[in-house]
């Protein structure tokens, strides 16, 4: 079997050792009657931080998937690789996220512009919709916009793809193509016209992943005006459905969700929305798994809160280097961290109370989680010491990953309010 299903989730597992535990979350919400397609991403830079390689990744997710049972699809995505990237992951991955960040707002050749002016032009005027009370407006301005801001990213995507299938030959595979990370939301309008460009380019794209309004900061809960990503959302799933109605597009086409994870202030509304129209959703939840195994570590006390202790201390002494490479999706006071030598007198308790994502814990500080979220490479550099505690304290960590994963994300986005 080889289908993503309706709803798929992206179980990022840094370090590949909670497979299990997340397929626990999983055959929890299909005993519920919903399915959800494990995704496990992890990118060429996590790949280079942590010393690993797409083929461990796809080795701990079989192992994981022969361990627990697990009869249905799954994947193993090469997250955000472009051509650069993208020939370490041919082989072991089945699900490619295209990364085309660096080519958004890039002029494309002007005979290229001129060329999808023309083709697309006739649609401008508005889209009536199935499922909106109004017709979406699309306007020139939207389709100039469109060709100026992502024609050259859209053309980029096409190049890795047929390098993908190029290398994979008949081999099935996903792809996803990322429009997230750019500084301004694309509307809907937008958002249909890239799709337009991305089937002009034959890019059999599954997923899209679009930038919403607010912030979606990594670990931590969403940012923003909750009503406005509400309805930008329901216009977003109208114009993929739009799309696919129009160009040559995969009928299960759908939305992916990046920096998904923790984002409890509009799982409400999506869930909402998805059941008003019926649309599948892609969410990535990646980092969320290795704050779970900290935090498991914490709680199992004695030398595995030492362990944790230590790698927060080390993280708080490495901040500017750690949040380098993930400065556009993490937002950190340094004011509001705790200082080392307060993290050292912590006991189990209170580090448990300032890094789990907890609204009503007038300790909690996401300000340190998103620290902690992009301090994993600390922990790699223990090597088998940490490994080792993870091993020992397995039992602790897999019962938080599966509550996490299951109570946290799967439950309020996927399941009735009454289930």
């Amino acid at each position: 079997m080889f289908n993503l299903s309706k709803y798929s989730l992206g179980i990022g597992d840094r370090f590949g050792r909670q497979g299990e535990a997340q397929l626990a979350a999983l055959q929890e919400a299909r005993a519920l009657g919903v399915e959800i397609t494990p995704v496990w991403n992890k990118s060429f830079r996590e790949h280079r931080i942590i010393g690993s390689t797409p083929t461990d990744s796809r080795r701990a997710a079989d192992a994981a998937v022969a361990a627990a049972g697990w009869q249905e699809a799954y994947f193993v995505d090469a997250d955000h690789i472009g051509l650069q990237t993208v020939d370490g992951f041919l082989d072991a991955c089945d699900y490619f996220t295209l990364d085309v960040a660096a080519m958004i707002g890039q002029a494309a050749a002007a005979a290229d512009q001129q060329r999808a002016w023309q083709e697309f032009r006739r649609f401008c005027g508005s889209l009536a919709v199935p499922g909106l009370l109004s017709p979406l407006p699309v306007t020139e301005a939207d389709l100039h916009s469109a060709i100026a801001g992502y024609l050259a990213a859209v053309q980029e995507a096409g190049r890795i793809y047929r390098r993908i299938a190029q290398q994979r030959a008949d081999r099935p595979t996903v792809i996803e193509v990322s429009m997230d990370e750019t500084a301004r939301p694309q509307s809907p309008a937008e958002l249909f016209f890239i799709l337009a460009m991305l089937d002009r380019e034959r890019v059999p794209v599954q997923t899209i992943a679009p930038r919403f309004s607010g912030a979606f900061h990594k670990g931590v809960d969403y940012i923003g005006d909750v009503d406005l990503f509400g309805r930008e959302f329901a216009q977003h799933l109208a114009a993929v459905q739009a799309a696919i109605k129009t160009f040559d597009l995969k009928a299960d086409l759908k939305l992916s969700l990046h920096s998904g994870s923790d984002k409890f202030a509009i799982y409400g509304c999506i869930r909402t929305a998805l059941q008003e129209s019926g649309a599948g959703l892609h969410v990535k939840t990646a980092g969320t798994t290795w704050l779970e195994e900290i935090i498991g570590l914490a709680q199992a006390g004695g030398e595995g809160l030492d362990l944790a202790k230590e790698i927060a201390c080390r993280a708080l002494l490495r901040q500017t280097e750690l949040c380098a490479p993930y400065s556009e999706v993490i937002e950190i006071d340094p004011r509001q961290l705790p200082t080392a030598r307060e993290v050292r007198q912590w006991d189990s308790e209170a580090f448990v109370a300032h890094t789990r994502h907890r609204q009503q814990e007038p300790r909690y500080n996401p300000m340190f989680r998103q620290l902690l979220h992009v301090a994993y490479g600390v922990a790699a550099e223990m090597g088998e010491t940490f490994y080792r505690a993870l091993d020992d304290h397995r039992a602790t960590i897999a019962a938080g990953v599966r509550k996490n994963l299951f109570e946290n994300h799967v439950r309020p986005l996927f399941l009735r309010a009454n289930v």
